[in-house]
């Protein structure tokens, strides 16, 4: 099964299955897919956080998919080359690293070859019917398009915006696709995961890395050759805990992922139940536990690598125990709360930071996401961002440079602040949860800061409230904006909590009264992020859900 944000890509993966493929297989298949069907949302040039399960490991694995910082890019060069604004896409530009990420995760869990994966992206780059929402995201972003000429020749190809149901041709995109079977084909001799890896060499190493880095460095941007060169995408550990029995892994302390097992954790400590779904008690006590957990993302959650994130206290039960108790049951937090100390929960001492300031600001393009599981319990789930239309794409290659620095800060003292070789904090964050050792569930969706949210409460409503998948994803959502937006220039809106107006008004009520900023989104929007998800039950059926907040399609074989 596979379930993802395009109904297209959902049927590029689905095609995996009787070719032999696996699930990763088909999660590859499908994420590339979805690089070519929503160029408004993501794109090969941009990220692609990864997790894959495979029966007999003790816990998946995740491959970041998430690039890196120019060298140069300190904080003191950032603010002078570009006057402490990180506004547009050149200040914004780090390594692309969704290629190797998918390329990584075929070549050592998939069975098929890159050429049979690619198939149906190649088709589709040869042109697919643009659905609705991107012809009015082509649209919107006319203007700039129209001052990117490889852009405008592709998405602008008419002179104009393309109608719903007119074709979108892709070019370059198909050439350079093509072009990578070309490689895999001509070191076929050397093994398949040796062929495979071959396009991802001459991606990072050979000329399209200096056509990438040529092409950013004419616009006044940092990233070198050498950047590119010396990337590759790193496996890394995921965030873990458990929620009424089950085992539940979101990405590590690089992204926002600990925010799931957070909310988790002070979750478990209430009967949700007995609070009725979607009821005043059962929404203020589900925005007020994610407000608490983004107060610590907020405060602590940066790269590992150059950042003492303490995590593991964060993560503990004790932990949570000690945060839910400032969950005021009649009154919202006015604002972000202070962030705790989870230094103590380690044995150790450290820093609790101030609390942030008021910002205004916008909102930004997000992300889409796929997943799949087969009948040997293989599972896959991922996260690819990076719209393309934010950008301009690279003259014949189809795809932009990563703009995911925009999710770096200019502030000294933030966990995520810019710096040589860095990963912003990224706000795409697959994840899974486990039963006994067996794949129990894969969920993700796009939404920017609105992830993590929508997946808590999907993973919720399925075990607490016993609902099927897809019931859970079409249950009414609340998402909280009283934290500093990962996206530059990280507006910060004091006690925003935007209710789907499913919820009857006179609990909105009750939430204003309660002290939350209530704002009423429409019945099933997009703004509520767009859950995709599979579960398996006990005797091994597959369910697969899909969110209509979104052109999502999930799909069996």
């Amino acid at each position: 099964m596979v379930s993802s944000c395009h109904y297209l890509a959902s049927l590029a993966g689905l095609r995996m299955f009787p070719r032999g493929g696996n699930a990763i297989d088909a999660g590859v298949a499908a994420g590339i897919a979805l690089n070519v069907v929503e160029p408004n949302l993501t794109s090969l040039g941009g990220v692609a956080p990864i997790m894959v399960f495979t029966p007999g490991m003790p816990r998946p694995v995740t491959i970041d998919g998430v690039g890196r910082a120019p060298a140069a890019a300190t904080l003191a060069t950032q603010l002078g080359r570009f006057g402490g604004d990180m506004d547009g896409w050149v200040p914004r530009v780090v390594v692309p690293a969704a290629l190797d990420a998918w390329l990584t995760a075929l070549a050592r869990f998939g069975r098929l070859t890159l050429a049979e994966v690619l198939t149906p992206a190649i088709e589709l780059a040869d042109g697919f019917p643009v659905h609705p929402r991107l012809s009015l995201a082509i649209a919107r972003a006319t203007e700039r398009l129209r001052d990117w000429p490889s852009s405008a020749a592709t998405f602008l190809a008419r002179g104009r915006p393309p109608d719903p149901g007119e074709l979108l041709v892709q070019r370059d995109l198909s050439a350079l696709l093509r072009r990578l079977v070309a490689i895999e084909h001509a070191h076929a001799s050397r093994g398949r995961e040796a062929a495979i890896l071959a396009p991802r060499e001459a991606f990072y190493r050979g000329e399209i890395a200096r056509e990438l880095a040529e092409f950013v460095g004419r616009a006044g941007g940092l990233l070198s050759y050498d950047d590119i060169a010396s990337y590759r995408v790193s496996f890394e550990e995921p965030a873990r805990t458990t929620y009424r029995g089950y085992d539940v892994f979101a990405t590590g302390a690089w992204s926002q992922g600990p925010v799931v097992p957070m909310a988790l954790n002070l979750l478990e400590g209430f009967d949700l139940v007995s609070l009725r779904h979607s009821s005043a008690d059962h929404l203020h006590v589900i925005a007020e536990a994610l407000k608490l957990a983004f107060a610590d993302r907020e405060a602590y959650v940066g790269d590992p690598e150059q950042v003492d994130v303490p995590l593991r206290g964060m993560l503990s039960k004790e932990y949570a125990l000690e945060r839910r108790g400032r969950i005021d049951l009649s009154r919202a937090a006015q604002g972000l709360p202070v962030a705790g100390d989870p230094w103590r929960f380690e044995g150790r001492s450290g820093r609790v930071p101030r609390a942030p300031q008021p910002v205004a600001g916008g909102s930004s393009d997000d992300t889409s996401y796929v997943c799949a599981i087969d009948h040997d319990g293989n599972a896959f789930s991922a996260t690819p961002s990076d719209p393309a239309l934010g950008a301009p794409l690279v003259p014949g290659l189809g795809i932009i440079a990563s703009t995911r620095g925009a999710q770096f800060w200019l502030d000294a003292d933030h966990p995520s602040v810019i710096a040589p070789r860095k990963r912003p904090r990224l706000t795409p964050n697959p994840a899974m949860a486990l039963k006994d050792g067996k794949v129990y569930m894969t969920f993700g969706c796009p939404g920017e800061d609105a992830q993590p949210q929508g997946m808590v409460q999907v993973l919720s409503n399925v075990v607490d409230f016993g609902m099927n998948v897809q019931e859970a994803i079409e249950a009414p959502r609340a998402i909280s904006w009283s934290f500093p937006r990962s996206f530059w220039p990280h507006e910060y809106r004091p006690g925003f909590l935007g209710v789907e107006s499913r919820v009857p008004k006179d609990v909105r009520e009750e939430l204003r009264a309660r002290g939350h900023d209530v704002h009423d989104y429409p019945e099933f929007t997009p703004a509520a992020s767009g859950v995709c998800a599979i579960t398996v039950d006990s005797r091994g059926t597959l369910a697969g859900g899909a969110d209509p907040r979104r052109e999502s399609l999930a799909v069996g074989w």
